[in-house]
């Protein structure tokens, strides 16, 4: 099966491939002006002579949570410099405001033999860190068929993935047997990863407890303090398709009995903002749209925040918050971006992706699961009826999400052993 993937991302699924990335450039989801560095050409020169680590992360939720390691190593070795690879146009306007200095970004390359090959003879790597669980077969075969160290860092392997590469044994086996190294984000993703045929596996902890709370700009916040005046407000972040109605649903639900309630939606993906406001109108919401600088009027009933890199602002705004994609089963959103900034959360039952965190936050008090709509709507209305108990809630949350901020120096560790040690040595010096 290798082989047969290898043939057709090679030169007989050229015609396909150059298909699928202009329907893909037509909608606007690659960078028209960095298109080149999606197959494999730099746009950038290598950092120097020295030693560069290239780390991967799928998207913004990746690329988040490996800044803080990003930002340990390069303090502990002033030799290094820094390559961040992604694949999506949010994460790469993002990483544009947050790598650190001696860090820069590039679009990862079409999984490509010939595409691999340019990107790895221009950045010569001498480690990469593999974030959480895009395993592309090319990508990896190539690195390490140069004899290039390859780490896995919060690997995770979700149920759902469980089962679909257990139908696929020898091809994940393969794959995951070129990592010198698998960091499982849990227990149960460093069990998981070992029974798919990882031969050296560990558990340091989840990466994403290192992610410091998200930014604000304080302008912005100042002003929309001002525009909310103190009405009742609550939010819901990081919504999916079919969410947006459930959120407006439940603002009608409760705004009989919750007088100037405001509701705050911040769609996932930004450009569905149009597509969003026109549903909830249809609904006969009064919407203003962030995108389009509409202020938040007496009227108002839903904020449309409809921009990227936002929702640090939001989550110091709204007390009561509702995770998205997990009232659809598409696995959760990361909450403890939102327990960092003092909110009680609510979440679906949709949470795979974030199934042991959940878990926590429920047995620590500091989160509620609801099942459906209108258990939505009664709990935003218990939480907004009772604000100590909303307070209460995020204390705890606060507390859980500080609870192991010390992963990032026990990972970058651990890494570092590799980058230092002579080969075949790093573990026993780990």
């Amino acid at each position: 099966m290798l082989s047969l993937y290898r043939l057709v991302s090679g030169p007989l699924g050229a015609p396909l491939i150059a298909a699928f990335m202009r329907r893909r450039l037509a909608a606007g989801k690659e960078d028209a002006m960095r298109f080149a560095e999606r197959q494999g050409e730099a746009s950038l020169p290598r950092p120097g002579a020295g030693r560069l680590i290239w780390v991967h992360a799928a998207s913004v939720g990746e690329s988040l949570s490996m800044l803080p390691l990003i930002e340990y190593l390069l303090a502990a070795d002033a030799g290094l410099a820094l390559l961040l690879t992604t694949g999506t146009v949010s994460s790469a306007q993002l990483m544009a405001e947050r790598l650190p200095p001696r860090a820069i970004h590039q679009y990862a390359p079409l999984d490509r033999p010939v595409y691999v090959r340019r990107f790895l003879d221009h950045w010569r790597p001498d480690l990469v860190l593999w974030a959480e669980s895009e395993f592309w077969p090319n990508l990896i075969l190539e690195t390490t068929g140069r004899g290039t160290l390859m780490i896995l860092v919060n690997g995770r392997i979700s149920p759902k993935s469980f089962s679909g590469w257990q139908r696929a044994r020898g091809i994940i086996a393969t794959l995951l047997g070129r990592f010198d190294l698998c960091l499982g984000q849990s227990l149960e993703d460093a069990k998981r990863l070992r029974q798919l045929g990882a031969a050296n596996v560990d558990c340091l902890g989840n990466l994403k407890f290192a992610v410091p709370p998200l930014p604000a700009d304080n302008e912005d916040l100042g002003r929309l303090e001002a525009e909310f005046a103190g009405r009742p407000t609550w939010l819901a972040a990081s919504t999916h398709a079919g969410e947006e109605r459930i959120a407006g649903e439940t603002h009608l639900a409760l705004e009989h009995t919750h007088p100037g309630l405001l509701s705050v939606i911040v769609p996932r993906h930004a450009q569905r903002g149009v597509e969003v406001a026109a549903m909830l109108r249809a609904m006969g919401l009064d919407v203003a749209m962030r995108s389009a600088g509409q202020p938040v009027a007496a009227d108002t009933q839903i904020y449309l925040a409809d921009t990227m890199g936002e929702l640090g602002l939001f989550f110091r705004l709204a007390p009561v918050t509702f995770m998205g994609k997990s009232l659809v089963p598409l696995g959760g959103q990361n909450p403890l971006e939102a327990l960092h900034l003092d909110c009680a959360v609510l979440h679906g039952p949709h949470m795979m992706n974030f199934s042991e965190i959940s878990k926590d936050m429920t047995a620590a008090g500091c989160a509620m699961e609801v099942a459906d709509g209108a258990a939505l709507a009664a709990a935003v209305a218990a939480l907004l009826d009772d604000p100590a108990r909303a307070a209460v809630m995020a204390e705890k949350g606060r507390r859980y999400a500080t609870s192991s901020a010390d992963v990032t120096e026990r990972v970058a560790e651990r890494v570092l052993s590799y980058l230092q040690a002579p080969a075949g040595e790093a573990d026993a010096a780990a």
